[in-house]
Order: C-alpha cells, then structure tokens, then sequence
C-alpha cells in the first residue's frame, strides 16, 4: 500500500464563511453525474469507505478526470483516504486537537485557490454532488489530522548542530557547486535556516512513514470492492 509521503501529506490541508467563499453555498446548478454508490473498504471494522468518498477526494485534486475517473486516480485515492482514517483512529486515542474556523477557513481558500477558477471549482463540486457541507466537513478532518501529525511528530522533532554541519558539508555544498558552479556558497551559518528546514521535514516524513506502516500492520483493512 503506498506511503503517505510529503505531497500527500500537505494534500491534506486541501472551509466556510470566508467572503471568497461565499458564492459557493449559491452556485448555479451544475448537473452532477449518476453515481450508483459501493462499499470500497473497511478499516477496522468501524471505517467504511464508498466510492462516492474516492470521487469526492478527486473533485478536490485540479487537472484529475472525475467524469470517467482513471483507475490510477481512484487507486491513489483510496490509499489516501485509508492512510487519512488510520491516523484519525490514532488521534481519537488523545485529546481531540480541534480546529478552529480560522484554520479551516485558511486551508478551504488554499484549496480552492488551486482552481483555474472559481467557477471550475464549484463546477467540480456540483458534479460529484459534494455539498458546501460535505466540503467542511472534509476539510476540517484534514486540518484536524495535520494538527495531529504536528504535534505527535513536528513538535518533538529536534535537528542537531553536528546534523546540520554534515549535511552542509556531504550534501549542500556539493549540491551548490554543482548546480551554479563558479557562485559563491553560502557559509554554513547562512545556510543553516534552509537546512534545518529540510531535515526537519525529511525526519517528521520519515517518522510519519515509519508511523503508518505501523498502524497498517496492526490495522484490518479490507478490500471489499476493486476500483
């Protein structure tokens, strides 16, 4: 089952009272496709997924076919969407990290602003008949899960002097000289925010993978239909 790597990760901050959005509770009318629903998946007996959720999450990714959906699309997406429920069975074992209308507002705009337009956005929507209040309630999920993932993972993550003196030395400089040969490097003082942001991000997708295949391993997921 494929990893739920760093694209995929902030795909996960794809929504409400936001001026920009308001059109959409208004839309004119778009004629959704027939859609006759199936179980796809169970996850632990307590998380069902359909494939109208697959279309759903493909309406929300721009330039994807929703009208005669790829397979690979549809594949992608249920590996998402398997790896979404996983870690939002592990959040429920803490205090919920609530989002608040800010956040959800921030990332519903973020998304949306992916869109050639507004116009193609609502369009996308209608088609799969996903309502302004379906779309919330997506969104507000993915914030919420981002939050977890920031705190179990972000939070504790600490880069080391001595890490970021090697990677300036094994990997930046090198990286530098090759790509613009002649230009001076930045000295390692310089160059630390930068590198500190990248292993940063490559621990906490690291211990995120580590994480899943974790909880895929100790998950019952069941494939009840093929997509």
């Amino acid at each position: 089952m494929k990893k739920l790597g760093r694209g995929a990760r902030a795909f996960l901050l794809a929504f409400l009272f936001s001026p920009f959005l308001f059109p959409l509770l208004s839309a004119p009318p778009v004629a959704a496709q027939e859609v006759v629903d199936r179980w796809v998946a169970t996850i632990n007996n307590r998380e069902l997924i359909t494939y109208t959720d697959l279309l759903w999450q493909l309406a929300l990714q721009p330039d994807t076919p929703v009208d005669s959906p790829r397979s690979e699309d549809l594949q992608r997406v249920l590996n998402l969407l398997i790896d979404q429920r996983l870690i939002s069975q592990e959040a429920g074992k803490l205090p919920a990290i609530t989002p608040s209308d800010a956040d959800v507002d921030k990332a519903t705009n973020d998304l949306v602003k992916r869109f050639p337009s507004q116009a193609a956005f609502y369009e996308r929507l209608a088609r799969v008949g996903l309502t302004g209040e379906q779309l919330r309630e997506i969104v507000r999920q993915r914030v919420e899960i981002e939050n977890y993932l920031n705190f179990r993972f972000r939070s504790f993550t600490i880069i080391s002097a001595q890490e970021i003196a090697d990677y300036y030395r094994d990997v930046y400089v090198p990286s530098e000289r090759r790509q613009s040969p002649g230009r001076i490097v930045h000295t390692l003082k310089q160059a630390t925010p930068e590198i500190e942001r990248t292993l940063t991000e490559s621990k906490i997708e690291s211990d995120t993978d580590a994480f899943l295949e974790d909880a895929r391993t100790r998950a019952e997921i069941v494939i009840l239909s093929q997509v």
